[in-house]
């Protein structure tokens, strides 16, 4: 059985332990030019000094239009390398592999950048349709995701994730809900984001790491695994499970890990998988990211909340160390144009406990 502190090699890359910081969105760090700040270099450097095995950078835009808003970081353009090549940096000085989420809003995108497109013409969360893709514009798009990913590689990054969860651009060409084409993009759904990833191991080479964040169900665990498949087979050398369109929709259990948690391991258990595949949700305390890992439930976890709350959460999990908890907030105060806790504060909270 494995440890939490047991390297894992994933492609060529050892992490130092079974922990890894899953991307999380900072609304309000980036400006309009969509360039990496010293807000962001900070914030990763504190969590890389926390003991984490690898951290994901947030998601990050392959264009302008497949953006969250304006404030909202991207690696459309050569001019954005400089940024995240200074978050690779402290991460590597802290010896934690670090990857980059890239990604695409698809039909849930902001109406601030243009009409929603996807594959297909359905409604939006806005009462409206969005606009069906042409197959160029699908090429198009999938070039967008490759040029991303080698300037991920340009930055020093030892890899990247596609988002493909959540319902954005890749988990919508995964979902029968909003794929109806009955071209080749339809007739096998996961042809959008294995293009992507043959692409991306074509221009980036074989030494870099590939992951996407896929969903534990779409519409059910089957057709899931399915598609995963598909990505394996692609070259995609790790399976980071989510949410997808589906939202969770898991038997109830009487077990010490959520929900969303139980996507993840039961993903896991669906295939004699060659890469290792990773769960998140709820795993807010050491002694549950503890139990999922030593009972070989699954390889390695995400961990989001617990790492906003305490940079420091990796040495609770692995030394026994104080730390500060989540206090599992209605609206995470990490989200959206919210107060972000200061390390001084942390350090205040820790001391109270």
């Amino acid at each position: 059985m494995a440890k939490v502190n047991d390297p894992v090699t994933i492609n060529g890359i050892t992490l130092k332990n079974r922990l890894t910081v899953a991307p999380t969105v900072k609304f309000d760090y980036a400006g309009e030019d969509g360039k990496v700040t010293e807000k962001h270099i900070a914030h990763y450097a504190e969590r890389a000094n926390g003991g984490y095995g690898l951290i994901c950078v947030e998601a990050t835009a392959v264009t302008p239009e497949g953006r969250f808003g304006k404030n909202h970081l991207g690696l459309w353009e050569d001019a954005q390398i400089e940024g995240h090549r200074k978050i690779a940096k402290v991460c590597h000085e802290a010896g934690t592999a670090v990857i980059l989420q890239i990604n695409h809003t698809g039909i849930t995108g902001n109406p601030e950048f243009g009409p929603a497109k996807g594959p297909s013409a359905v409604p939006t969360r806005d009462g409206g349709m969005s606009v069906e893709m042409s197959p160029d514009e699908i090429r198009n798009m999938q070039q967008a995701y490759i040029d991303a990913a080698k300037r991920a590689g340009d930055a020093g990054y030892d890899g990247i994730q596609l988002h493909g969860c959540h319902g954005y651009l890749i988990n919508q060409f995964v979902s029968p809900k909003t794929n109806l084409r009955t071209d080749e993009y339809g007739k096998d759904r996961s042809l959008f984001a294995s293009g992507i990833i043959r692409g991306i191991r074509q221009a980036c080479g074989k030494d870099f790491l590939i992951s996407i964040r896929t969903p534990g169900i779409e519409p059910d665990i089957e057709n899931a695994v399915a598609v995963a498949k598909k990505y394996v087979e692609a070259g995609c050398d790790y399976l980071q499970v989510s949410h997808g369109i589906e939202g969770v929709k898991v038997v109830p259990q009487d077990e010490p890990f959520s929900d969303l948690c139980s996507l993840g391991i039961n993903f896991r258990k669906a295939y004699d998988w060659k890469v290792p595949v990773s769960a998140v949700g709820g795993l807010l305390t050491p002694e549950t990211v503890r139990y999922v890992i030593e009972n070989d439930l699954i390889d390695t976890v995400d961990l989001a909340r617990a790492a906003l709350a305490d940079p420091g959460f990796a040495k609770a999990v692995l030394e026994g160390k104080p730390y500060v908890k989540c206090f599992e907030c209605k609206a995470c105060q990490y989200g959206p144009f919210t107060n972000h806790i200061c390390p001084a504060a942390l350090q205040r909270k820790r001391a109270k406990q």
